[in-house]
């Protein structure tokens, strides 16, 4: 028993600085935004108690609360799906065996380490501007282009586009699953005469279930988290005419340019319960279409 102790405190005490960094820098700034949620606080003075006021003007009079809801709304609905099926397309691609695997790997894989950064951002303004890139080479074709980001009927959308261009991960895991499903299924369809489409939909899709959920629930909290492309290009204002406004831009407006930490710690509990609403909800209803090997009937 003391030795079984003395390994124990061992094994706390390398854990110590996780532990440490778990609760003073992840533990403890969760339970303070709880608590300014309910303040008002300005950052300079001390916080006042509201109670419930903050959710209740962002639930009843706040008009870009909710343009901020259905930008985000937008975005997921459109990035998330389209980013799964590039990923998944590319990944079936890279499983054919192509001798120089880890190249083409590394290429598509690229986007995905520069796509969140600053400089991609301002390039993908300059891409999409009235005179960018995109209209030059419409002009080309005889189309005359629109100010993409300038529009706000299509301003959401290059966004969107950005998003999917950044599939590396998503691809990475799909190829990863690609990989260990069993190469006999295929070789006994193969022989049944079956088409390539119905072993995708019979063998792959199911035996790939796994794989899609894990990838459908990290990139749903990832879309719902975006911030940097929408700041950048938007110049932090979520315009034209909020078509940009995503709700991690307004939460940053609300706490560092109007300096409302209190309704800003309001708004990110708001987006916590909304993103473990949507993680809820696929966990729920993953036991229809996802089935694991060790499963019993």
């Amino acid at each position: 028993m003391k030795r079984l102790s003395a390994r124990n405190a061992s094994g706390y005490m390398f854990l110590t600085p996780w532990l440490l960094g778990f609760f003073l820098l992840a533990i403890g700034p969760i339970l303070v935004s709880l608590y300014l949620s309910f303040t008002r606080y300005d950052m300079v003075g001390d916080p006042r108690w509201v109670g419930f006021d903050n959710y209740v003007y962002m639930f009843t009079r706040d008009r870009r609360f909710w343009k901020a809801l259905e930008v985000t709304f937008h975005y997921v609905i459109f990035a998330v799906p389209l980013r799964l099926i590039m990923a998944l397309g590319v990944a079936m691609l890279l499983d054919k065996g192509l001798k120089t695997i880890g190249l083409y790997r590394a290429i598509f894989y690229l986007p995905s380490l520069l796509g969140a950064s600053i400089a991609i951002a301002i390039l993908w303004r300059q891409l999409f501007a009235i005179d960018g890139v995109v209209n030059q080479v419409l002009a080309v074709f005889g189309i005359e282009g629109i100010g993409w980001i300038t529009n706000p009927s299509t301003s959401i959308y290059t966004l969107v586009v950005l998003a999917i261009w950044q599939f590396g991960a998503p691809m990475l895991i799909f190829l990863a699953g690609l990989r260990g499903i069993p190469r006999d299924l295929y070789e006994a369809a193969d022989i049944d005469g079956t088409s390539a489409f119905r072993k995708f939909y019979a063998i792959t899709l199911p035996m790939l279930a796994p794989v899609i959920f894990f990838n459908l629930v990290l990139q749903i909290i990832e879309a719902f988290k975006v911030f940097s492309p929408a700041f950048i290009i938007s110049n932090g204002t979520g315009g034209p005419a909020d078509s940009m406004l995503v709700y991690t831009v307004y939460l940053f407006n609300e706490a560092f340019k109007f300096f409302r930490m209190g309704y800003a710690s309001g708004l990110a509990w708001v987006l916590l319960v909304i993103i473990g609403t949507f993680t809820a909800i696929a966990f729920a209803t993953s036991k229809y279409w996802v089935h694991y090997e060790n499963e019993r009937d």
